[in-house]
């Protein structure tokens, strides 16, 4: 019997495979890293066939701990967005290494588009700023630096796609190139909308340098994206569903509601609060977005993101070497009585929202003789802290406030950060049990497609977790806030 979902959750650091049952719960889980180059500053590239036989290696490895492909009722993908790739329609071999979302190569480019005038008229069109984080211009870096590639794109004979779309044309052998509507609206290519108000801008790709032959056809993110092919598993399986793991995650997280948000810690943060069917229009320098479009449900975002979150943790224990295991900054932080007047911007790759400035570099602040070991970790948990509570004020100044903070992500384990988070930002933070809320929301779209439960039953679910209420004085959060924007100041300056 076909009982189970597959998800494929593709990473920015590392590819997994979970497999769910019909009361999604995680049967068998697998995960290999996928390695990061940083060939130049600011450049951050992954390679694409690495990426397709990690992914193929987790798939059959949680597949056979499952009992195998008989019992795969469908497939849902959810992928780091804005990822880049262009590959050979004939082969299927990548031109050149994955562009990554975090990559900054594109700076240049982007302000001359804007020093034309052009950035009011992007947003209007795409919901987006200019900046580097968007595949269209990765798209025209690829264009413009491997030779030959550009007349071979106006030839039809090159393909584009964010890292969901590679991966589906290899699952199906070449014969589905699409995408689903929620990464389309990361490539500041598309024009913002549900269902007919949305597609290709053929402005944007006039603009930007695209061959509109590229693009791949935009589906639901619940629809028939076709067969994985038999030889890959033992038999064809249907592709039923694809998110961008933003949005997946606020599927996931059960927030189909309008005012809902959730915030995932990975890699960066992302912040996306659910706008209903409004086309959000933002004043602060936010992102309108899709938020998804599933079998009677669907619904327009508005989003926040911070490039650097986890790797701030990364840094300090791989390249700093302060800390031995991720988990031990919450003992390393608690251990002091406060942070010592030590902040830390962790710009590594600039700062996203809402300052989108690609230039800016990290800062940290207020060292002393009396700053240890302990203080550097303190603050770069700190920032993440800060950077959520300069999203939130952004939020409410668009008039989206949010009354409550869904988390989740491979940081919220961290109980001191959780706290911290909802004394900062005066929010209660609801932190769920179950924690793997991406993958999640690509298995409910899935269950969806299939026929296993409908968007109201699963709005509906009981999610059962831990909330975290704010308990710090109103002065002390002033006193804390004012020396980060001091920091922040000296990162932007």
């Amino acid at each position: 019997m076909s009982d189970f979902i597959l998800v494929i959750d593709e990473g920015t650091t590392s590819t997994r495979a979970i497999v769910y049952d019909r009361d999604f719960r995680e049967v068998a889980l697998a995960q290999e890293e996928v390695a990061l180059a940083y060939p130049q500053d600011g450049w951050v590239e992954q390679d694409g066939e690495e990426i397709w036989t990690r992914t193929l290696s987790v798939c059959r490895a949680v597949i056979a701990k499952a009992g195998g492909a008989a019992r795969i009722a469908a497939i849902g993908i959810t992928n780091q967005r804005e990822t880049t790739l262009v590959w050979d329609r004939k082969t299927g071999k990548p031109l050149a290494p994955a562009i990554i979302w975090q990559d900054r190569r594109t700076a240049a480019f982007c302000e001359a588009l804007k020093g034309k005038g052009h950035e009011a008229a992007v947003q209007a069109e795409t919901g987006l700023l200019l900046d580097p984080y968007f595949s269209g211009t990765k798209i025209n870096w690829v264009l413009s630096n491997v030779p030959g590639a550009r007349e071979r794109a106006e030839a039809g004979e090159l393909a584009f796609g964010t890292i969901d779309s590679f991966l589906l044309w290899r699952l199906t052998g070449g014969k589905v190139h699409a995408t689903d509507v929620t990464n389309a609206s990361r490539t500041l290519l598309y024009r913002l909308g549900l269902g007919g108000e949305g597609g290709w801008s053929a402005a944007m790709a006039d603009m930007i340098g695209v061959p509109a032959a590229m693009l791949p056809e935009v589906k639901p993110s619940a629809a028939d994206f076709g067969m994985a092919e038999a030889a890959l598993f033992g038999r064809e399986i249907p592709v039923a569903s694809i998110l961008g793991d933003q949005q997946s995650a606020l599927v996931g997280q059960g927030c189909l509601r309008p005012g809902q948000a959730k915030i995932t810690f990975g890699t960066g943060a992302f912040l996306v609060a659910n706008t209903g069917a409004a086309r959000p229009v933002s004043e602060n320098r936010l992102l309108g977005t899709v938020g998804y479009a599933l079998p009677g449900a669907d619904a327009m975002a508005l989003e926040g993101s911070i490039f650097n979150a986890g790797t701030v943790i990364k840094w300090l224990r791989d390249d700093l070497k302060l800390i031995q295991q991720a988990d031990e900054s919450a003992a390393a932080a608690a251990s002091l009585k406060d942070n010592g007047g030590v902040y830390m911007v962790p710009a590594f790759t600039g700062l996203g929202a809402p300052h989108w400035n690609a230039e800016a570099r990290g800062v940290i602040a207020g060292l002393t003789r009396a700053a240890t070991a302990a203080h550097l970790v303190r603050a770069g948990l700190e920032s993440v802290a800060y950077q959520t509570h300069d999203l939130l004020a952004a939020f409410a100044g668009d008039g989206a406030p949010i009354a409550e903070l869904r988390v989740d992500g491979g940081m919220v384990g961290n109980d001191w950060l959780m706290q911290f988070m909802a004394d900062v930002c005066a929010l209660p933070v609801l932190r769920p049990d179950y924690r793997e809320m991406t993958a999640l929301g690509a298995a409910a779209a899935a269950a969806m497609q299939i026929g296993w439960l409908s968007a109201a039953d699963w709005a509906a679910r009981e999610v059962p977790g831990k909330r975290f209420e704010p308990r710090m004085a109103t002065p002390q959060r002033e006193t804390l806030l004012k020396g980060w924007q001091a920091a922040l100041g000296r990162a932007l300056a």
